[in-house]
């Protein structure tokens, strides 16, 4: 039997499933709004939804990549790992960079008032747990084993 190759079997480029959220959102928002019945000031949505993306992107996003790259591996799932990392925002998050994507999503839908994107949120997350975090956790517990199910353990895969 050949051996399985050194990388997780993620099935998505997984950028492509919050942004698949947001175009489908725009279009299900033209067809069919979905609105509570109030709209903040485009100051107000713009300032909130951005400091969110913002937040997301340079605070979360940013440090998991810059850890990552400190260790010498890469950000890409298709790529294999050296070490499971558990500093920075891997502390507290076994998936620092997919819940940053979600975090995402949250922000442009409050940026663009958009109830759709925000309902299409828990789809991205199920989307992304089944086609790319789960495949990546059986990867690093067949390499790891104990010591990524020890680690499993103490971090929560979201929060």
């Amino acid at each position: 039997m050949p051996e399985p190759r050194d990388a997780a079997a993620v099935r998505v480029f997984p950028p492509a499933v919050p942004l698949a959220a947001i175009l489908i959102g725009v279009v299900l928002q033209r067809v069919w709004p979905l609105s509570p019945g109030f709209e903040p000031t485009a100051f107000v949505r713009y300032a909130f939804g951005g400091a969110i993306v913002a937040g997301a992107i340079l605070g979360l996003g940013w440090w998991a990549v810059r850890v990552m790259r400190g260790s010498g591996q890469s950000e890409n799932p298709w790529k294999p790992t050296h070490e499971i990392l558990q500093r920075g925002p891997f502390r507290f998050t076994r998936n620092p960079m997919y819940l940053q994507m979600l975090l995402v999503l949250a922000g442009v839908a409050i940026a663009l008032w958009n109830g759709w994107i925000l309902a299409l949120t828990p789809l991205a997350a199920w989307v992304l747990l089944r086609l790319a975090i789960l495949p990546e956790e059986a990867y690093l517990e067949r390499k790891f084993g104990d010591d990524y199910r020890d680690y499993k353990r103490r971090v929560r895969r979201w929060l």
